[in-house]
C-alpha cells in the first residue's frame, strides 16, 4: 500500500508539475531529525537536487536526492518531492545499535515537504518528512526524520 501511495504521489508531481522555481540556489540549517547542512540547486525549472549533510546517533550522513517541485497555491509556495540515496556512519553503544561497535550504513531515501520562499528577504523556509530505508548496516525503515530547514537564497 506504502508503494502504490509513494508511486501515485510521484505521477501526480510529474503530471501537475507547474515548473516551480523562485531562486537558483539555496543554502542553510536543517532543524529535526536529523540536524545539519542543507543546499538545494535547481538544474532546469521545476527539477532540484538537495545535499543534506547530517549528525544522528553520535555519527554522520551524506544524502543527496533528486525532487520535483510544484508551486501551489501562491507564488513561492512549492510542494516537493523525489527520490536519493544516503551514506554515513555511526559509533556504538548510540541508541541505533545494541552492540558497541561502529557501523558504515547505506542506504535510499524519499522526500516529501512544503517550502515558502520570503519575499521580503531572501530566505526560504520548508518543512518535509524523509523517510529512509538503510540497506547495509542497520537495514531498518527509519521513518521519523522530520525536520525544518532555513535557507539564504542566492
Amino acid at each position: 500500500m506504502k508503494q502504490i501511495t509513494i508511486a501515485s504521489l510521484l505521477i501526480f508531481f510529474l503530471v501537475l508539475n507547474s515548473m516551480a522555481q523562485d531562486y537558483k540556489t539555496a543554502i542553510g540549517v536543517r532543524g529535526g531529525l536529523p540536524y545539519g547542512l542543507t543546499v538545494k540547486h535547481f538544474i532546469k525549472e521545476g527539477t532540484a537536487l538537495e545535499g543534506i549533510v547530517a549528525s544522528r546517533w553520535k555519527g554522520f550522513n551524506f544524502t543527496g536526492l533528486y525532487e520535483i517541485n510544484s508551486n501551489i497555491f501562491a507564488p513561492g509556495l512549492n510542494l516537493y518531492c523525489g527520490l536519493g540515496g544516503h551514506i554515513g556512519a555511526y559509533d556504538g553503544d548510540n541508541g541505533r545499535y545494541s552492540d558497541d561497535d561502529s557501523h558504515a550504513i547505506l542506504g535510499i531515501d524519499g522526500i516529501v515537504g512544503l517550502e515558502y520562499n520570503l519575499t521580503e528577504i531572501p530566505l526560504n523556509i520548508g518543512v518535509d518528512w524523509k523517510p529512509a530505508i538503510d540497506l547495509i548496516g542497520a537495514t531498518k525503515l527509519w521513518g521519523d526524520e522530520l525536520a525544518i530547514s532555513i535557507r539564504y537564497i542566492f
